[in-house]
């Protein structure tokens, strides 16, 4: 099935996430071409229409992270070239990409949500938006990138806030993630930061965190945790893989979603191919599968 069958691996562009898409795709390119298909790795620029409409791929492996490229653009102009690709598609994207929106459907399946609005920086700068901590959060980016903790005491710069943000209630407790393939769960980890938060930093530099694979939960918490991310995966649409990520308030037991992810890393340090190897897919069967379904849903 590999042999003669050209796949292109998008990553890179120009998001905020590029540096980690270019770890991404590498790391994609060389296992699909060590098992036999034939790769060309593209760095997406603003011509990318023009070079896939050269190269004539036959799957697009979506490695790209970040706006333009999980929010349901780049799946757009996939879909108008008629190539097919991985992961979820145009709405399912874009609406997990937007915060505020997918709150919405979690909230609609039972999945906890962290109380929270959305405020223009002029309410923010006007007055609190609620009792400190609290979560300051863009709308439609990932990996944490642009993420505070505004904790009592801080003094709180809104010098690089975007023109509207999220506010969400700060949930004390642990750092939970689960991988979905298929439309199930496959495990859930935890994720422990040396210090601070679970931020772009603790994501993507090593021996920032520590791994703990499974999570170490109760059994009934465990099997709670993996339905949440299912319900998530279905309400949003998705196909493919996603990955969910909750906190965990453990003196009430219970879980509230940050977001899911419709295109989780493939990097060295992310959490997708280290609970599918602890289900005993290896990272060269998980992106050979991503391809061969992304043939199967179109």
């Amino acid at each position: 099935m590999t042999k003669g069958r050209h796949i292109a691996v998008l990553m890179g562009g120009w998001s905020a996430e590029r540096e980690v898409s270019l770890v991404s795709g590498k790391a994609v390119s060389k296992a699909l071409g060590e098992i036999g298909f034939r790769v060309s790795e593209i760095d997406v620029q603003r011509d990318i229409a023009a070079v896939l409409a050269r190269i004539k791929p036959d799957v697009a492996f979506n490695a790209l992270h970040g706006r333009w490229g999980e929010d349901g653009a780049i799946q757009g102009l996939l879909e108008i070239l008629n190539i097919p690709y991985t992961h979820s598609g145009v709405l399912a994207s874009a609406v997990a990409m937007d915060k505020p929106v997918a709150k919405h459907l979690f909230a609609g399946v039972g999945i906890p949500c962290a109380e929270g609005r959305v405020l223009s920086r002029d309410e923010l700068l006007q007055e609190e938006p609620m009792a400190r901590p609290f979560v300051v959060k863009p709308l439609n980016e990932g990996s944490s990138v642009g993420v505070h903790i505004v904790q009592p005491g801080d003094n709180w710069d809104l010098s690089d806030a975007p023109s509207r943000v999220l506010v969400e209630r700060y949930i004390p407790g642990r750092e939970i993630q689960v991988a979905v393939m298929d439309g199930r769960a496959l495990g859930a980890i935890e994720i422990r930061p040396k210090s601070g938060f679970y931020d772009y930093a603790a994501k993507y530099t090593a021996g920032l965190a520590v791994h703990v694979m499974p999570a170490p939960l109760a059994a009934k918490a465990y099997d709670r945790v993996l339905d949440y991310a299912e319900r998530a995966h279905h309400v949003l649409g998705c196909r493919g893989v996603t990955r969910t990520d909750f906190r965990y308030h453990e003196a009430a037991d219970e879980f509230y979603i940050l977001e899911t992810n419709t295109q989780p890393g493939m990097t060295p340090l992310s959490l997708v191919p280290e609970i599918a190897a602890h289900k005993g897919i290896s990272f060269a069967d998980l992106v050979a599968w991503l391809v061969d379904d992304a043939g199967v849903q179109r």
